[in-house]
């Protein structure tokens, strides 16, 4: 597969990784599109491969070097590859020493960053109106009434700056629930 002649001329014909091997493919890193050629990094096939299987080990040393090219997408996967290898003190140290600006380490580490995303005791996913069943009994703080396993929440909403909480009407009460003791209905 032939790569963007930009950004052939970039990396003068070599994987920007390995810097060893020819470039062969287009990597865009995510979560950027690939519309522009600063969003993509040139790599070989060895290269690819390793990062489509997850690979760790000796291959990756050669992050050693890549991390400091100035391409804010080599530096960006290159730094992301080295979470991959963080156990070992040989990228521990190049992680430790590499003096990048906050937005690429914020592009890199965003493939590790969870969405805030509700989810009931089964791993279902919650959403605002959702119906919801007890899975136990749980003791209502502030009132005089025990809420029954198997009592239906209908319409709950999401507690949006803690995804393990919701908020339902029982009784005619609004209560914060906890969401490991409910499952959607």
């Amino acid at each position: 597969m032939a790569i963007n002649v930009k950004l052939n001329e970039r990396c003068g014909g070599l994987c920007e990784l390995c810097n060893s091997l020819p470039a062969t493919n287009e990597y865009t890193v995510s979560p950027k599109k690939d519309d522009q050629v600063d969003n993509q990094v040139a790599l070989c096939t060895t290269c690819l491969s390793a990062i489509e299987k997850n690979e760790k080990g000796d291959h990756w040393r050669c992050l050693e070097g890549s991390i400091w090219n100035t391409g804010p997408s080599v530096q960006a996967l290159s730094y992301r590859l080295l979470q991959l290898c963080k156990e070992e003190d040989w990228a521990s140290n190049v992680i430790d020493s590499a003096e990048l600006d906050e937005h690429i380490i914020e592009w890199a580490m965003s493939a590790y960053a969870q969405s805030d995303v509700h989810k009931d005791a089964f791993g279902n996913t919650l959403e605002h109106g959702d119906t919801v069943v007890l899975t136990q009994g749980l003791n209502v703080k502030g009132t005089s009434f025990t809420a029954a396993k198997g009592t239906i929440v209908k319409r709950i909403r999401l507690v949006s700056d803690n995804t393990e909480q919701i908020e339902g009407k029982i009784n005619e009460q609004t209560i914060v629930i906890l969401t490991k003791y409910v499952k959607k209905a």
